[in-house]
C-alpha cells in the first residue's frame, strides 16, 4: 500500500516537474551557458570565457547608468508602494458600508495590462494637450516636461509602476490584517489606545512577516521593470532619457544588438544582486524577529 501511494504521488506530480525542467531549469542552464559564449542567434555560439562579464564591469559605462536609473527607480517606487499599500489595506480592512466596492475599485489595475494602462498614461503625461499638464494650467502653473526631460520621465516612469504595484501589495497586506486577532484591538482598547497606537503596537508587529514579503516582491518586480519603461519612452529607452532601466539595456542587448551572451551575462549579474538583496532581507527580518 505505501509504494501503491508513492507511485501515485510521483504520478501525479511527474508532469508538474516536468514543466519546472523544462520552463525552468532548462532556460536558466542555458542562460548561464550562454553568458560565457558570443551568439549573435544566428551562427554557432562562440566560447569567450568571462569576457561577457569583464567588459560589463570595466568597459560598458551604459552599465552603470542603467544600475544608477534602477536603483533610484527601485528607491523611489518601493518606499512609496509600501506606504500607500500600508494605509490603503489599514482603510479597507474596516468595517464601512459599500467597502466591497470600494476593494474592487481598488484592485482594478491587478487585471488590466501594465502595456495598455501605460499608453493611457503617455497620454495624460502629454506635454501638449496631457491632462496632467491642463490641471497644472487651471492653477497657473507652466507645462511639466514629462516625457522629455531624464529627471521628469523617470518621476513618471515611478508614478505608473507605484499605481501598477500598490493593488498587489494592498491585497497581502489586508490578508494579513484581516488574520489579526480582534481580542488584541479590544484589548488595546481598553488600555486606552487610540488607532494611531493600535496600528503601530499590534497591527505593524503581526504584519511583519507579510510587509517582508511585499518589500522583497517590490524590489524584485523594480529591478526586473521593463514593459512600462519601454512603452512610456516611445519604445527607445536610451541612456540619456532617465528610463534606461536593465530591463532596457538587456533587451537591446539582446534583441537590436543581437548579443544574446552578452544579455545573459547581464540577466545573472541582475539574478547574483536580487539574490543579495533578498538575502539581506530575509537575515534582517530574522534579527528582528530574535
Amino acid at each position: 500500500m505505501t509504494r501503491r501511494k508513492a507511485t501515485a504521488g510521483r504520478t501525479f506530480i511527474a508532469p508538474n516537474l516536468v514543466a519546472v525542467l523544462v520552463f525552468l531549469v532548462f532556460p536558466l542552464g542555458l542562460s548561464l551557458y550562454l553568458s560565457f559564449h558570443h551568439w549573435n542567434m544566428f551562427s554557432a555560439p562562440e566560447f569567450v570565457g568571462a569576457a561577457n562579464y569583464r567588459r560589463l564591469f570595466t568597459d560598458d559605462p551604459l552599465f552603470y547608468i542603467a544600475l544608477r536609473n534602477t536603483v533610484l527607480f527601485t528607491v523611489a517606487t518601493v518606499v512609496p508602494t509600501v506606504v500607500i499599500s500600508l494605509a490603503v489595506a489599514a482603510a479597507l480592512s474596516g468595517k464601512v458600508r459599500g467597502i466591497g466596492f470600494f476593494r474592487s475599485i481598488m484592485f482594478m489595475p491587478l487585471v488590466a495590462s501594465t502595456a495598455a494602462i501605460t499608453v493611457v498614461w503617455g497620454f495624460m503625461f502629454n506635454t501638449e494637450g496631457g491632462l496632467f499638464n491642463t490641471m497644472l494650467g487651471w492653477i497657473g502653473l507652466g507645462p511639466v516636461p514629462w516625457l522629455v526631460e531624464p529627471g521628469w520621465s523617470l518621476v513618471s516612469l515611478c508614478l505608473v509602476s507605484i499605481w501598477k504595484s500598490v493593488p498587489f501589495a494592498a491585497a497581502v497586506l489586508l490578508a494579513a490584517m484581516q488574520g489579526v486577532p480582534n481580542d488584541l484591538y479590544e484589548a488595546a482598547r481598553i488600555d486606552g489606545a487610540g488607532g494611531w497606537q493600535r496600528f503601530r503596537s499590534v497591527t505593524l508587529p503581526l504584519v511583519r512577516p507579510a510587509l517582508g514579503f511585499v518589500f522583497v516582491i517590490s524590489i524584485i518586480n523594480s529591478f526586473q521593470a521593463f514593459d512600462q519603461a519601454y512603452v512610456l519612452t516611445g519604445n527607445y529607452g536610451g541612456p540619456e532619457t532617465g528610463t534606461y532601466l536593465f530591463g532596457i539595456m538587456l533587451f537591446q542587448n539582446a534583441f537590436t544588438f543581437n548579443d544574446l551572451g552578452y544579455a545573459c551575462a547581464l540577466a545573472w549579474v541582475i539574478f547574483a544582486i536580487l539574490l543579495a538583496l533578498t538575502y539581506l532581507q530575509l537575515r534582517l527580518a530574522r534579527t528582528e524577529e530574535t
